[in-house]
C-alpha cells in the first residue's frame, strides 16, 4: 500500500513553481474519459431528434466545440487538483503567442465555417461566385468549402473568404436566373427589325425559357453604334456562359442574313505638313 501511495504521490518537477503528481495525471485522464463519454451521449441524443439535413451541420459544429469543452474541463480539473496553472501559462506565454499568431487564419476559417453552417447562407448544390471564380458547391466543411467549376476544376475556398469578400449566391432565390447579351448595330439600322432578330436568337436556344419572355432593351446611343441588350431566363445558371455564347453565334448569323452591320470604332487620322 505504501508503494502505491508513493507511486501516486510521485511528483514531476518542471520548475520551482510547476509540479504535478501521478495521481493528478490519472484523475485528469479519468475526467477526460468521462467527458468524452458524456459528450458522445449528448451528441447521440441531439442528432436523433434533428432533421436529416441538419445532422451533418450539427456534427461539424459539435466536432469543433468539443475541443473547447475538453480544454475547459482540463483547466478546471487541474486547478482543483492544486496545479499552478498561472505559473505554467506564464512560462509558456511566448510559445502561446507564437502559436496564436500562426493559427489566426485557421481559427478565422473555423469561425466562418460555423457561421455558414448555422445561418445557412450557402448550401451544397448552390452556385456561388467569389473573387471572380464561379463554382457549384459540393461540400462545406468547418475550415474549407469545395466547389466544382464548369470546366470540372475543384475550388478549395478558405471559409474566411466569406467574411472578407463579396459572395454572390446565384441560386439563393431559386435555380432560375436572368441573363443578358449586349450587341451594337450601325446607325441607320431599323431598330424594330433588330429587336425581332434578337428575340428570335434567344427563342431559338433550347435552354431559354418561354416564360418570362425574352426582353430587348435599347440601352444607349453609343459613339459608333446603337446599343441593345437581350434579356432572357434560363434554369441552369451554371451553364450561363455556354448559353450566352450560343446566342451570340445565332445573333451574328441572323445579322449577316439580314445585312445588319455590327460596327467597330473608327478614327480618322489627319496628317498636316508644316
Amino acid at each position: 500500500m505504501d508503494k502505491i501511495n508513493a507511486f501516486l504521490n510521485y511528483e514531476f518537477q518542471f520548475s520551482e513553481n510547476i509540479h504535478i503528481t501521478v495521481s493528478t495525471i490519472l484523475i485528469v485522464l479519468v475526467v477526460m474519459l468521462l467527458t468524452k463519454v458524456l459528450l458522445r451521449v449528448v451528441k447521440n441524443l441531439v442528432t436523433r431528434k434533428l432533421p436529416t439535413n441538419d445532422k451533418p451541420k450539427f456534427k461539424s459544429v459539435f466536432s469543433f466545440s468539443r475541443y473547447f469543452i475538453y480544454l475547459i474541463v482540463l483547466i478546471i480539473t487541474m486547478q482543483n487538483m492544486g496545479v499552478q496553472l498561472t505559473a505554467l501559462l506564464t512560462a509558456s506565454a511566448a510559445l502561446l503567442v507564437g502559436i496564436g499568431l500562426a493559427l489566426q487564419t485557421f481559427f478565422q476559417d473555423i469561425i466562418s465555417g460555423i457561421f455558414i453552417l448555422v445561418d445557412q447562407s450557402v448550401h451544397a448544390g448552390d452556385i456561388i461566385e467569389i473573387d471572380g471564380k464561379v463554382g457549384r458547391v459540393v461540400e462545406i466543411k468547418l475550415r474549407t468549402t469545395r466547389a466544382v467549376t464548369i470546366d470540372n476544376k475543384v475550388l478549395v475556398i478558405p471559409n474566411h473568404k466569406y467574411l472578407t469578400s463579396i459572395l454572390y449566391n446565384w441560386t439563393e432565390n431559386g435555380i432560375l436566373t436572368r441573363e443578358n447579351v449586349s450587341v451594337g448595330v450601325a446607325y441607320g439600322t431599323d431598330v424594330e427589325k433588330v429587336k425581332l432578330l434578337l428575340i428570335d436568337a434567344a427563342n431559338s436556344n433550347i435552354s431559354v425559357l418561354d416564360k418570362p419572355e425574352p426582353l430587348v432593351l435599347f440601352t444607349d446611343f453609343g459613339d459608333s453604334s446603337l446599343d441593345f441588350k437581350i434579356i432572357f431566363t434560363i434554369n441552369n445558371s451554371f451553364e450561363a456562359s455556354i448559353v450566352k455564347s450560343e446566342i451570340r453565334f445565332k445573333i451574328n448569323e441572323l445579322f449577316k442574313e439580314n445585312d445588319i452591320a455590327i460596327p467597330f470604332p473608327q478614327r480618322d487620322v489627319h496628317i498636316q505638313n508644316k
